[in-house]
C-alpha cells in the first residue's frame, strides 16, 4: 500500500469533510481553528473534554484535554477539543436538580456522539471527571464504533481536618450534617468539616462512582493501565493523556475498535474488578448501559453470578477505612488485576486499547508493598463474596441492587415506614421521626417517577450521622451515590411509578431484606398484596415538557440499566 493510499485509510470519515474541491467551504471553515495544507491530509481525533467549573472534578480537565491533543498531533493527527456537559451530583444531591443527574449521561453520550459524527472525526479521546462522565463518554464510543481511549481525569487528594490532622472528604460533609442534626457537631464545627473536606481538583476520593467505573472502564480495556488510579494533579495524570492521544493514533492504525474490546468476556472483567475494590451500586446500572450500546448481552444476574466467586479485597470508603489516593500510592489498580488474574478470576485474553491483551499488560506489574493495608490478601478478603447484591422477591420481581459489605450484618427484618420521595424521608429522619428498627421506604424517586433516579446520599449519610447506620434499612426505587453505605437496597423495580409493590407498601408493613438469600420481601399474604395492586392508580407526571419529561417517556427500568434508545 502506498503512503498515500495508507494515509487515506486512516481518514475514512474525515475524508469525506475535507477532500475535493467539493469541500473548500468546509476547509475554509476549519483553517481560522488552526489547520494548514498539511493537516487535511492527517486523520483527525476529537478530543471530547468534560471541562467545567461547575464541581472540582472536572475544573483542571481542560489542562488534560491539551495534554491529549499534544499527544495526538505529535503521532501524526490533528487533533479537535470539543466540550460536553457535566452536572455535580455532590453539588445537587437532595435537591430537585439530582434529577438531572442520570439524565446528563444520555445527554453526554448523545453529545459525544453527535460532534464526532457531525465532524467526521477519525478517532476520539474522552476525558470524564464527575460520576456520569464515564459512562456518557463510553457509550458515546460503544456507539460510534471508531478508535478512541477514555481517560479518567483523576482523583481529588483527601482533605485534612485542621483540628484532628484526620483525612475527610465530601461524604464526611454529608454524615457531618447528620451528626450535626443529632447536636453532635456544633455550627462552628460542621464548618470547619465543611471547608476542609474538598482542597482542590479531582473526583471524589473514596470507591464511590467516579472512581468505581473508571476502574471498571480500565478492566473493559478502554484506558491505558492505571488511568483509574492517578491523582487528579499529578504529573502522572498529564503524562497518561498525553499517551492517550498517541494510543489514539495507534488504535487507528491497527483499525481497532470499542466494540472488538468491549467483548463479553471484557465485562465480565469490569464486574470482577468493581466487586473486588468494593464499587459502588452504580455500576451496575452504567455497565448494563454500556453493554446496550455495545450489542453485548449483559443482565443483572451476571452480578450475582460472578459474585459468588469474587472476593472484596479493598478497605475503601465509604464503607473501609482508605481512600483512592492511598491505593494510587502504593501502586493503583495494576496490582489488584493481576491478583485477580493469577487466581483465574479474569480473561486475560482480552484485547485493550495498549493493543495488547489485559494479561500482556499485567505481565510484568510488580504487587503490592508487603507493608501495606489496603487490599487485602486474596487469602484475607474483607468479605469472601460479592458485596453487590441482586435481589429479587415480591418487592422486586424484576430485581433490585443492594448493598451489603457484611458490617451492616447480612438481614435485616422491620417495620415499613414510607415516603413519597427522598425530602419527606430526609425531613423526618433529621427530626428523630424514624428508629430503630425501621425499613425507610423512599419511592417515586425511580427513572419515571423522578423522573431521573436520584440518588440518596442525603437520607442514607444522615441515618449514619445519626448512629443508626445499623438498626435501620432503606430502600428506594432511586439509586445511591457511590459514598451511601449502610443497610441499603436501590434500583426496586418495578417502579412504583409503573405500578411496582413498591408503590402499595404501608407504614407498618413488615419487610424483609436477606443478602443471603438476595431476597426482598413484603411480608403480607399474596393475596393482600395482589388487591392492593388491583386498585394502584399511577400519579400525573411531574413534569410535562423539557428533558426530564422526555427522559421519563423514553426510559427503560434500572434493571435494563435506564437507558433511553431501547424501544425506538
Amino acid at each position: 500500500m502506498s503512503a498515500k493510499s495508507s494515509a487515506q485509510s486512516l481518514r475514512k470519515h474525515s475524508s469525506v469533510m475535507t477532500d475535493g474541491p467539493s469541500r473548500a467551504g468546509a476547509r475554509s471553515m476549519l483553517r481560522p481553528v488552526g489547520f494548514s495544507d498539511e493537516d487535511f491530509k492527517k486523520p483527525i481525533i476529537g478530543i471530547a473534554s468534560t471541562w467545567s467549573m461547575v464541581t472540582p472534578c472536572n475544573m483542571h480537565i481542560d489542562q488534560l484535554a491539551r495534554e491529549s491533543e499534544r499527544g495526538a498531533n505529535a503521532a501524526g493527527g490533528k487533533a479537535i477539543i470539543f466540550g460536553t456537559i457535566t452536572v455535580s451530583d455532590g453539588i445537587s444531591m437532595g435537591t430537585p436538580g439530582m434529577r438531572y443527574s442520570l439524565v446528563s449521561r444520555e445527554v453526554i453520550a448523545d453529545s459525544i456522539e453527535t460532534v464526532a459524527g457531525a465532524e467526521g472525526f477519525d478517532a476520539v479521546v474522552t476525558i470524564g471527571g464527575c460520576d456520569k462522565n464515564m459512562p456518557g463518554c463510553i457509550m458515546a464510543m460503544a456507539r460510534l464504533n471508531r478508535p478512541g481511549v477514555f481517560v479518567y481525569g483523576g482523583t481529588i487528594l483527601p482533605g485534612i481536618h485542621p483540628d484532628s490532622n484526620k483525612e475527610c472528604d465530601v461524604v464526611s460533609v454529608y454524615e457531618a450534617i447528620g451528626q450535626h442534626a443529632a447536636h453532635k457537631l456544633d455550627d462552628r464545627e460542621l464548618n470547619k468539616i465543611e471547608a476542609c473536606s474538598v482542597p482542590g481538583p479531582g473526583s471524589c476520593g473514596g470507591m464511590y462512582t467516579a472512581n468505581t467505573m473508571a476502574s471498571a472502564i480500565e478492566a473493559l480495556g478502554m484506558s491505558l493501565p492505571n488511568s483509574s488510579a492517578q491523582i487528579a494533579i499529578s504529573l502522572e495524570k498529564k503524562e497518561d493523556c498525553r499517551r492517550a492521544g498517541e494510543a489514539a493514533m495507534a488504535l487507528l492504525k491497527a483499525d481497532l475498535k470499542p466494540r472488538d474490546i468491549m467483548t463479553r468476556k471484557a465485562f465480565e472483567n469490569a464486574i470482577t474488578v468493581a466487586i473486588a475494590l468494593g464499587g459502588s451500586t452504580n455500576a451496575v446500572l452504567h455497565l448494563l448501559a454500556i453493554a446496550h450500546c455495545t450489542g453485548v448481552k449483559l443482565s443483572i444476574d451476571d452480578f450475582n453470578r460472578i459474585g459468588k466467586r469474587v472476593p472484596v479485597l479493598a478497605d475503601l470508603k465509604p464503607s473501609g477505612k482508605y481512600g483512592m489516593a492511598h491505593l494510587s500510592r502504593i501502586g493503583g489498580l495494576p496490582p489488584l488485576m493481576k491478583i485477580l488474574l493469577d487466581q483465574g478470576l479474569l480473561h486475560g485474553e482480552c484485547l485493550t486499547v495498549t493493543g495488547k491483551t489485559l494479561a500482556q499488560n499485567l505481565k510484568d506489574v510488580k504487587p503490592y508493598p508487603k507493608d501495606q493495608d489496603v487490599v487485602r490478601e486474596f487469602n484475607n478478603p474483607i468479605k469472601a463474596d460479592s458485596h453487590l447484591r441482586i435481589l429479587y422477591g415480591n418487592l422486586a420481581p424484576t430485581g433490585a441492587v443492594a448493598k451489603i459489605t457484611g458490617k451492616e450484618g447480612l438481614t435485616f427484618t422491620g417495620k415499613a415506614i414510607v415516603f413519597d420521595g427522598e425530602e419527606a424521608a430526609q425531613k423526618a429522619i433529621m427530626t428523630g421521626k424514624v428508629k430503630a428498627g425501621h425499613v425507610i421506604v423512599i419511592r417515586h424517586e425511580g427513572p419515571v417517577g423522578g423522573p431521573g433516579m436520584r440518588e440518596m446520599l442525603s437520607p442514607t449519610s444522615a441515618v449514619m450521622g445519626l448512629g443508626l447506620g445499623k438498626v435501620v434499612a432503606l430502600i428506594t426505587d432511586g439509586r445511591f451515590s457511590g459514598g451511601s453505605h449502610g443497610f441499603v437496597v436501590g434500583h426496586i423495580t418495578p417502579e412504583a411509578a409503573v405500578g411496582g409493590p413498591i408503590g402499595v407498601i404501608k407504614n407498618g408493613d413488615p419487610i424483609t431484606i436477606d443478602a443471603v438469600k438476595n431476597q426482598l420481601t413484603l411480608d403480607i399474604p399474596a393475596r393482600d398484596l395482589k388487591a392492593r395492586l388491583k386498585v394502584w392508580r399511577p400519579k400525573k407526571p411531574s413534569v410535562t415538557r423539557g428533558v426530564l419529561a422526555k427522559y421519563a417517556k423514553l426510559v427503560t427500568s434500572a434493571s435494563e440499566g435506564a437507558v433511553t434508545d431501547k424501544n425506538l
